[in-house]
């Protein structure tokens, strides 16, 4: 069996009492304290994530902007310098390779940010399809991650740098900012549905970097989160997770990211003609949310029913800490996802009863 590779946060993990698991093939804290009291934490106040498993590729070259417009679904041409866009790269079918950030550090200057889990497959993806004048650099190694998710994340983060970060907008960053005596990219962005930031720096800086938020914060409350919150907060937010909303199965229009879908970009991407089709004839599939109204939680994989017919299957399902509530997403065909209408969840030999709700299931309030 292969060994489980670790994030340079690794050594600190047990002194916050850390659980950790396999999560493609990275030993992760799935849970400090609990699952519910760290996503509570990250709705009332604040919490902090190890994401330094993340995948960080660097894209440079005069020929940069057409070869991402050609991989990418999004229209890169209007990403300005110290922003970055969400986005999907597709193969020829319409499937998704992986859904990713890109920021624009500068002219023909880009970073990506992919999946943990993707990351030698979607530079092999990008090696492949390499054209012009450009350049790829693989920078994981060498680069951490922690993200800063709440709605008290720009007071304890601001205790940190003279930056002024009310400055930074959503999807916007600035590079070279000083975090706790560490140079850091700082960007208004997260997993989370919460307002917060993702902090990037070098390997080497960020144990420093967490023990200061976590000290910064501690008045304030802030705890450290697992991936378990993780998961609960960006799936009552609506927001995908790769190999359960999106796969190469599963295209980007039918998981509901038709927004970073622009059919009508100047330049032709890989997988256009699959998603033009997709759209024109009606996706015969989709995901829509789910509350189930007997008793029961819905879990991935579980097949959905209308009547006799199996018609999909939940991709992501709990019992949300927000709502109190056991809802789900699920995959299913178009004709049967329309508001209201009942289905049936098969959870442990059972059918049992829910019905289709609107998403997100939680949005934060704006100030």
């Amino acid at each position: 069996m292969a060994e489980l590779k670790r994030t340079p946060l690794f050594p600190v993990y047990k002194e916050y009492g850390g659980k950790t698991i396999d999560f493609g093939g990275w030993e992760l804290p799935v849970q400090f304290s609990s699952i519910k009291e760290e996503h509570e934490a990250v709705r009332a106040r604040a919490g902090l994530f190890d994401v330094s498993h993340m995948g960080e590729i660097e894209v440079k070259g005069s020929d940069s902007l057409a070869y991402l417009q050609k991989m990418m679904t999004n229209d890169i041409s209007k990403v300005n310098n110290g922003a970055a866009q969400y986005t999907a790269m597709c193969y020829e079918t319409g499937g998704t390779v992986d859904d990713l950030l890109v920021y624009k550090l500068e002219d023909e200057h880009y970073l990506l940010v992919v999946n943990a889990a993707n990351l030698e497959k979607d530079y092999e993806w990008l090696n492949k399809h390499l054209e012009g004048n450009v350049t790829l650099k693989n920078l994981s190694e060498t680069t951490a991650q922690v993200a800063l998710q709440g709605p008290l994340a720009e007071k304890v983060l601001q205790k940190l740098t003279t930056s002024e970060l009310n400055t930074i907008g959503f999807f916007k960053f600035r590079q070279n900012v000083d975090i706790a005596g560490k140079n850091a990219l700082v960007s208004r962005t997260g997993y989370t549905g919460e307002d917060g930031f993702e902090v990037y720096c070098d390997a080497n800086d960020v144990v420093e970097i967490w023990h200061a938020i976590l000290a910064a914060g501690k008045e304030e409350g802030v705890v450290p989160c697992g991936l378990g919150a993780r998961d609960t907060l960006r799936f009552e937010a609506n927001l995908p997770l790769y190999g359960q909303e999106l796969s190469a199965e599963i295209s980007p229009l039918e998981a509901g990211i038709g927004f970073a879908v622009k059919l009508n970009k100047a330049t032709d991407f890989i997988g256009k003609a699959a998603l033009v089709k997709q759209k024109e004839n009606g996706l015969s599939r989709k995901i829509v949310g789910i509350e189930m109204i007997d008793r029961g939680i819905p879990r991935h994989g579980y097949a959905v029913y209308k009547d006799e017919e199996r018609i999909g299957e939940v991709t992501t399902g709990t019992q949300s800490p927000t709502l109190k509530k056991n809802i789900g997403l699920v995959l299913i065909s178009s004709e049967y996802a329309q508001l209201d209408t009942e289905i049936e969840v098969e959870i442990r030999g059972k059918r049992l009863r829910a019905k289709i709700i609107s998403t997100p299931f939680y949005k934060r309030e704006k100030k």
